[in-house]
Parts: C-alpha cells; structure tokens; sequence
C-alpha cells in the first residue's frame, strides 16, 4: 500500500532536500553531489519497486529527513525561505496536473533525457542542461514562478542556474510522489507531530 504516513513522510523528505540543495547552489554556488545525485535522479524512477527506491534508498535524503525534522518542530516553519520554495512547488505541481498538453511534454521530455543519463551513466552537464530547458518549456510557464533568492554572481552562472532549474523540477517529482502517497496539504498542519516522529524514525532506520 502507497499510501502510508512514512511514504509521504519520505515524499516531503525528497522535496525539503531538493529546495535546500536549490538554496545552497544559489547562494554558495555548490551542493553535496550525493545529495543533489538521489533527487534529481528521483525524476527517472517512474517505474521504482517501492517509494525510497525513487531515491535510491532512505540514506539517501538522510539530510531532508533532518531539515524536514527541524521544519516540523513548531506551527510555523523555522525556515520561512525553504517553506515558500516548497509551498510554491505544491501549489505549481497542482496547476501543471491541470495542464495536459504541459504535463504530456513533460512526460515526454523524462523520457528522453533519462535515455540520454543512461547512455552518459551518470549525471553530467548536458543531462542538468536538458532537465533545466524541460522545466523552462513545463513549469515556467505558470505561475506564481518560483523566486530564487541567492548572490547574482552564482544565478547568473549557467552551470549553477541549469541545475536550480533541475533541482526545481526534481522538488516537483516529489510533489507528485507526496501526492501519489496520500498527501494533502491539511495534514502538513494537522499531522506536523505525526510526520516529525515518522522522520525520526526514518533518520534512525537509515543510520
């Protein structure tokens, strides 16, 4: 059964460690390649034997099970700046299920750039570079757009703004997933005890 608190718990882990990786390259200009490795990879695993599996395990989005941790602990968010980011893409991946003709290019699209990471076996600039123009054609084109804050210095650089944009569409994948799990956004306010223990058991497992 998918639709489990700890699945949705993994879910929203996957979309916290996305929007912080987002943060961390645009204002340092770089991110863990570990991390940024299991959730951009999370936008291939359509056909994934279980939910970890679409990160390749819950080791791997260790650090958004402890960012979600954190963001749980009160009624508000101690971190408003990745709550908007996230809230953003919940609210844009609603908007894009409601578009069929963006939503077939972007299925479309997954599917030929996981060809191309495939042929590459692993993640290099050109696959960042495809992901990021499928985002541009898909989810840019509604709105409200996600508003990155960072140093210019690093947004302007192509590299950098090529994978924000990966990530982003990466954060939307686990929105998906959230949702495919049961999500709904009531529970991130009623259920915030529930979900925190359901990550710490999570982060405690994956040690």
């Amino acid at each position: 059964m998918i639709k489990t608190l700890d699945n949705q718990v993994i879910a929203l882990a996957g979309l916290a460690q996305a929007t912080h990786l987002v943060r961390q390259i645009a204002q340092r200009g770089s991110a863990d390649a570990g991390d940024m490795e299991a959730v951009v990879r999370s936008v291939f695993a359509i056909d994934a034997d279980d939910v970890p599996s679409v990160y390749g395990g819950v080791d791997k989005i260790k650090t958004g099970l402890q960012l979600l941790d954190r963001q749980l602990a009160g009624f508000e968010p101690p971190d408003a700046e990745l709550a908007r980011y996230g809230a953003t893409l919940i609210l844009l991946e609603r908007k894009l299920v409601s578009a069929p003709r963006l939503l077939e290019t972007l299925r479309t699209g997954i599917e030929q750039v996981k060809e191309q990471a495939e042929y590459f076996g692993e993640l290099n600039d050109t696959v960042y570079a495809n992901l990021a123009d499928l985002y541009q054609r898909t989810v840019s084109q509604l709105r409200p757009r996600v508003m990155v804050n960072g140093q210019p210095s690093h947004l302007t650089n192509s590299t950098n703004a090529n994978r924000i944009r990966a990530l982003l569409l990466a954060g939307i994948r686990s929105v998906v997933l959230w949702r495919q799990c049961g999500g709904e956004r009531w529970k991130l306010l009623f259920q915030r005890s529930a979900m925190r223990k359901e990550a710490r058991r999570l982060l405690q497992s994956s040690q």
